[in-house]
């Protein structure tokens, strides 16, 4: 025999509550407000309709209980905790993960794994402590260094399904990264177009694999042209190192008519340092960015620049994530997306 409800309160609504008011099998129900894709639009908006009717709340932990997922996914980002927050590139993965779980009730989490040096290391929280505790069902990793290959194997290796944006150089691993040297053989060609033969590149950094490709693009473009680079100088996709390279180059090496700049931030420094040198952008030099960033429009003279499509490499890499975390197999595991180059004022 049921027990009344104490004081004359009502019992919260339970599932079958909702099954009842929906009239759909508490089953359904179940998977409608827990996000399944295997529930048709109409009957997720019916169910969700009948649970505000009722006043259900869904009780997470319990739901965690039973289905042993947590209900959140990470991006897990391991850079220093002053550039994620300074480069523009991050937020647009954010919210490109964020897109591919709206509709849903998974949350999608920001984890800024190591604040002090790049890569995953004793300065840093491993990843494995995150996916093993419990508290995420996967994750997209993010800007990834060569120092941490190994940390990436065990993570890529171990049970809660991750994927990465950017090649992790890890066999079998998913990924969604941008054909990268392509990119950089199509901004270099521009510079050359534009009759410029002696050129200099601020590089990202070595241990990342997106920026030797771009390197590498770079000096195949030349090459296939019959050109050298006057200079190279590694950096990190600072303003600040673009700014300190190219004053550098010009220094040591008068006469550069061109720079090819890894990142929108980078030419930013670059373009800081030409003004400083009384030189024109572009009559004296020409400068072309990466990543078509809220900074390429905003500096003067505008950046022609290579896209980066941050939110479509998250969408796309938190969109595998879903149909893993649902057991599906995605459709490709390995996805490379091409760039464009936006014209503009600096070259």
């Amino acid at each position: 025999m049921a027990t009344a409800p104490v004081g004359g309160e009502r019992a919260a609504p339970t599932l079958d509550d909702v099954a009842r008011q929906a009239g759909v099998s508490r089953a359904t129900v179940s998977r409608a407000l827990s996000g399944h894709s295997a529930v048709r639009p109409e009957t997720r908006r019916s169910v969700q309709a009948a649970a505000r009717q009722i006043g259900y709340v869904l009780n997470q932990t319990a739901r965690s209980l039973a289905t042993r997922h947590a209900g959140a996914v990470g991006v897990l980002i391991p850079e220093p905790d002053e550039r994620v927050f300074t480069d523009p590139f991050f937020s647009r993965i954010f919210r490109g993960a964020m897109s591919a779980f709206a509709g849903t009730d998974t949350h999608v989490l920001l984890g800024i794994t190591n604040s002090s040096t790049p890569g995953w290391g004793p300065s840093g929280q491993n990843p494995m402590d995150l996916l093993g505790s419990g508290r995420l069902d996967g994750a997209v990793i993010v800007s990834h260094h060569e120092a941490a290959t190994s940390a990436l194997a065990e993570v890529a290796a171990q049970p809660v399904p991750v994927v990465f944006v950017g090649d992790p150089q890890v066999p079998g691993a998913p990924f969604v990264d941008l054909r990268n040297r392509e990119a950089a053989r199509i901004a270099t060609r521009r510079l050359i177009e534009q009759g410029r033969t002696r050129l200099a590149m601020v590089c990202g950094p070595a241990d990342m694999h997106a920026a030797r490709e771009r390197r590498a693009g770079f000096l195949e473009e030349l090459a296939a042209h019959g050109l050298e680079p006057v200079a190279q100088v590694v950096g990190d996709f600072t303003m600040q190192t673009g700014r300190r390279a190219t004053a550098d180059f010009l220094a040591g090496r008068p006469g550069i008519d061109g720079i090819f700049a890894a990142s929108d931030l980078t030419a930013w420094g670059a373009l800081q340092a030409l003004s400083e040198a009384g030189l024109q952008v572009p009559e004296d030099v020409a400068l072309v960015g990466f990543d078509d960033s809220p900074v390429a429009e905003a500096v003067t003279p505008a950046l022609t620049t290579m896209t980066n499509p941050a939110e479509t490499l998250a969408r796309t890499a938190a969109t595998m994530l879903r149909d893993l975390i649902d057991g599906r197999s995605p459709a490709h595991r390995q996805v490379l997306v091409s760039s464009d180059l936006v014209v503009r004022r600096s070259a």
